[in-house]
């Protein structure tokens, strides 16, 4: 059987939007609906949050603690070390990466990548290459080995900075030969929709979508929405970033 684990990057610190993911909708903070939602994944039992040392991290534990999800605590800047030492001893063959800024994220959406990915065994699966998705359902998902090699050639900083900059930088997307990879295109374009926690619109757009909706829709049942109702969402025009955490 195929060992397949899930790991989320959550962290105290955020620039632009402090203890985001503490933030609370509807008495839930958001990392709790990030977990919640992940765990109805077909191996959300397999799900481990990386997280740091700093100050107020107790937190982030309490939370994972509360939904009963493991936690790994590593170095803040080196995010792919941090990644790495999470993942190694959990033997895992494919591992599929998150983060927390992405509460909403779909689960059954998630589980048909893992699927695509162990079926055309590619080293790297992912949905956020050609940006067609929403900002804030961003799955990739790898292998081990392909995670471990990218640990070990990764020499710079910016590609310690980012879990998958390596591994994409390198394989046959960009025509480089290290890494297969394959790219899920949504059958839409929803790549202008945005449903992730950067700044404080986007936690009013998540509020937003959360009181109307709940936490329990599809990707496409809130993408929709917010097509539907623009005026709700002053977000929508904020440029989509690479996810650090």
């Amino acid at each position: 059987m195929v060992n397949v684990i899930i790991i989320t990057q959550a962290r105290i610190g955020s620039t632009r939007l402090p203890s985001k993911i503490l933030k609370k909708i509807e008495r839930k903070s958001l990392l709790q609906i990030h977990l919640e939602r992940l765990k109805k994944s077909r191996y959300g039992d397999n799900l481990v949050v990386a997280t740091t040392y700093e100050d107020g991290v107790e937190q982030i534990i309490k939370i994972a603690n509360s939904v009963h999800v493991e936690y790994y605590q590593g170095d803040t800047d080196d995010v792919l070390g941090r990644f790495y030492n999470a993942a190694k001893d959990r033997n895992p063959d494919y591992i599929v990466r998150v983060t927390s800024d992405c509460p909403l994220l779909d689960p059954v959406l998630m589980d048909e990548i893992i699927a695509t990915a162990i079926d055309n065994k590619k080293d790297y699966t992912s949905n956020v290459l050609s940006h067609d998705f929403p900002d804030g359902q961003d799955i990739e998902v790898f292998r081990f080995k392909t995670l471990e090699k990218a640990w070990q050639k990764s020499l710079e900083k910016e590609d310690r900075e980012h879990v998958t900059k390596f591994i994409i930088d390198n394989s046959n997307f960009f025509q480089r030969d290290m890494f297969s990879s394959e790219d899920i295109i949504s059958h839409k374009n929803y790549g202008n929709i945005r449903m992730t926690l950067d700044y404080i619109d986007d936690f009013e757009c998540l509020y937003n979508l959360i009181l109307k909706l709940g936490t329990n829709q599809t990707w496409q049942t809130y993408a929709n929405y917010i097509i539907e109702n623009p005026d709700e969402f002053s977000n929508q025009k904020t440029t989509r970033n690479i996810k650090k955490q």
